[in-house]
């Protein structure tokens, strides 16, 4: 268990602090909705999470098998609802990995990507598209 202790600033920004580690993090509420737009909203933390687990359970998965993935990058793009309750409408997500990864590897990377444990906690109406190209 890992508990995660919030206080109220004042002027829609928060303060989080990770018990385990003590490490801070702050959050401002976004433009769109009332704030300054100073520090990553709630909504922008949900998309964080995702391509962040994305990349680790990558790393992990790929480490045990002892393919190097270092230098790998997400992109993840928020996308909010317009009408009905505010909400995350999409988070679409585009990976950027090493062109030196082997083919067979790949439709393994692609089953891990969209398995990873943020992915499958989002509410099924959340649109959750992965594209991964091998540039790099």
């Amino acid at each position: 268990m890992v508990r995660i202790s919030s206080t109220y600033q004042g002027q829609l920004h928060c303060q989080a602090i990770h018990e385990p580690s003590s490490s801070i993090l702050e959050t401002d509420a976004p433009k769109d909705n009332q704030g300054l737009g100073e520090k990553f909203s709630p909504t922008d933390l949900m998309a964080t999470a995702l391509g962040t687990c994305i990349l680790t359970t990558i790393a992990i998965v790929a480490e045990r098998d002892g393919v190097d993935v270092r230098g790998s990058k997400i992109s993840v793009e928020k996308v909010m609802t317009t009408e009905g309750p505010r909400r995350i409408a999409s988070l679409k997500t585009v990976i950027e990995m090493s062109k030196n990864i082997s083919v067979d590897y790949r439709s393994k990377i692609e089953h891990v990507a969209n398995a990873c444990p943020v992915k499958k906690s989002l509410h099924p109406d959340v649109l959750v598209p992965v594209e991964i190209r091998y540039t790099l």
